[in-house]
């Protein structure tokens, strides 16, 4: 069985996850941890429970998914994987943290590309990629059916969805794409996302203002 671990990093409040199965493997999710001591506290984490980071991926690359790409990537010896729109995201998010007066060390290695219908396993689990633009041009979901959830980043929240006013942004696509990729899910999947408390896509479904 999949554990998802969440920590909320930055002042933006960003949500960074940890998931990991049982050979003590995991997969580091938007690292967003800015200062020192949350590096420390999701290093400690890992050493706590004896984890093997495998895996570093961005569902997008806005500033505060991406604030501890560089360290994650150093400190453990793994490649960034991303959509290939949000590559030009990434390399323009310094700009972006220096208007927010949070400047920060970009990741500059090699990236590897993701988009659906890309699928990866991880242990004997399978994700599943989607497409999922409208908050950012490459903006990706990483889907697990046989554990039941979904890492949605920034494109549905608890009783909201992603911004659509940021370059590369456009509202329609993004509702179109949460009614065609994420709703479609069954009721009880999990959907941790990139800012806020987990929900489930039933919930969703039902009380969300902005998908009626």
């Amino acid at each position: 069985m999949l554990q998802v671990k969440h920590f909320e990093f930055s002042p933006i409040q960003e949500n960074t996850y940890v998931v990991y199965n049982e050979e003590n493997e995991c997969i580091i999710i938007d690292p967003g941890c800015y200062f020192d001591e949350e590096k420390e506290a999701l290093k400690q984490f890992i050493l706590d429970k004896k984890l093997k980071p495998v895996l570093l991926l961005n569902t997008h690359c806005h500033l505060d998914h991406v604030f501890g790409n560089k360290w994650v990537a150093e400190t453990y010896g793994l490649t960034l994987h991303l959509h290939p729109k949000e590559e030009r995201v990434l390399i323009n998010a310094p700009t972006r943290g220096l208007m927010y007066n949070l400047p920060f060390d970009n990741y500059t290695g090699k990236l590897i590309f993701l988009k659906e219908p890309d699928q990866f396993n991880f242990g004997k689990y399978t994700f599943i990629v989607l497409d999922t633009p409208g908050h950012s041009p490459g903006s990706i979901c990483f889907y697990c059916a046989g554990q039941g959830f979904i890492i949605s980043g920034d494109v549905l929240f608890q009783g909201g969805i992603g911004r659509s006013d940021l370059p590369g942004g456009d509202h329609k696509t993004l509702i179109n794409n949460i009614k065609t990729k994420l709703l479609v899910l069954p009721d009880d999947t999990k959907v941790y996302s990139g800012h806020g408390p987990m929900t489930t896509i039933g919930e969703e479904k039902k009380h969300n203002p902005f998908l009626s």
